[in-house]
């Protein structure tokens, strides 16, 4: 799923695929392998983009994993790496950039004024992975498995502190495995939350819209003076809770905490309704400020959340709970 077609697969038995006149790189029949490598690419650049710049307030993903993929990168049998697939791609066209609010983004690789994403880190020297390469194959071969969502930026952020986890367990025999245990396990947790990327869900029952309104619906049962504040003042649950669920906190929080809240949210067997808690304990635990505060205020608080003791909102999203 990886390799480009028409590479040597020296020492695995396989003899040298070269260029056919049945399969080509100008070949426009869909069934082509070379017209599905180009449209991988399209999907490759986006992941590419993403885990690069992966939990940029620690540097973990940008060092070198002790256990990279060595069929890869022997020298003899000529694969080429995605990194070396990124750079080697050259879109002529415009580079479309599509996430999960169902935005296309397009710009000219030639004209954007930030520095590209192949600049931003140091990239390693070869013979070496980083993690945030282990992290791309494992979103890369996930959206070749599930073609029907494939990839969607905030998936990065999901895989991102499972992969952590098991790459930094103390235990090197377990470590040694972390990338097949981060796939696994991202793989499952998907099975569970991907209903939440899949823009044409997102008003049945399953979708995003209907977890949203539940917050709102819970906050009303446990605070309703909250609850009429952030009505009168036209707060919308979109505005914030949108990204708290659908990236199961990842981006509010210190990567340590986040792995703390999800800790307790993967041992509840209801664990997407605990979650539902947790973000209306949130907003609980904040109440005297957003009843102060006004719109501009109060959107600030909820898009930059003020509160870093995360343990002072499971003891509040248990209390909840408890009171049901």
């Amino acid at each position: 799923m990886i390799i480009q077609p028409g590479i040597a697969k020296a020492n695995m038995g396989v003899s040298r695929e070269d260029v056919t006149f049945e399969d080509h790189p100008l070949n426009p029949n869909p069934d082509s392998r070379w017209n599905t490598y180009f449209k991988d690419n399209e999907v490759l650049l986006q992941i590419d983009k993403d885990v690069r710049r992966l939990c940029p307030d620690i540097s973990f993903f940008q060092r070198a994993t002790e256990y990279p993929c060595l069929l890869i990168l022997d020298p003899q049998n000529e694969f080429e790496t995605l990194r070396k697939r990124v750079e080697q791609t050259t879109l002529k066209s415009q580079t479309v950039a599509r996430n999960r609010s169902g935005v296309t983004n397009m710009c000219s690789p030639h004209k954007n004024s930030t520095p590209s994403s192949l600049n931003e880190y140091e990239v390693l020297p070869n013979g070496c992975e980083a993690h945030w390469e282990v992290v791309e194959r494992i979103l890369f071969i996930y959206a070749k498995l599930n073609p029907g969502i494939a990839y969607v930026q905030g998936m990065n952020e999901i895989v991102g502190p499972l992969y952590y986890t098991f790459a930094t367990d103390p235990n090197s025999e377990w470590k040694e495995h972390a990338e097949a245990d981060t796939f696994f396990c991202f793989t499952n947790l998907m099975a569970e939350i991907r209903d939440n990327f899949i823009k044409s869900l997102d008003d049945s029952q399953c979708g995003i819209t209907y977890k949203m309104e539940k917050v709102y619906s819970t906050l009303k049962d446990k605070d309703m003076e909250l609850y009429l504040k952030l009505q009168e003042q036209n707060i919308k649950p979109q505005f914030f809770a949108f990204r708290w669920l659908t990236l199961l906190l990842s981006q509010e929080f210190l990567l340590p905490d986040v792995i703390r809240i999800w800790d307790s949210l993967f041992a509840d067997d209801n664990r997407f309704d605990f979650l539902l808690l947790v973000c209306c304990a949130m907003l609980i635990l904040i109440r005297e400020q957003l009843l102060e505060g006004d719109f501009t205020v109060n959107m600030r608080l909820l898009q930059d959340y003020p509160i870093t003791d995360v343990c002072q909102i499971l003891q509040k999203a248990k209390e909840l709970q408890d009171s049901k």
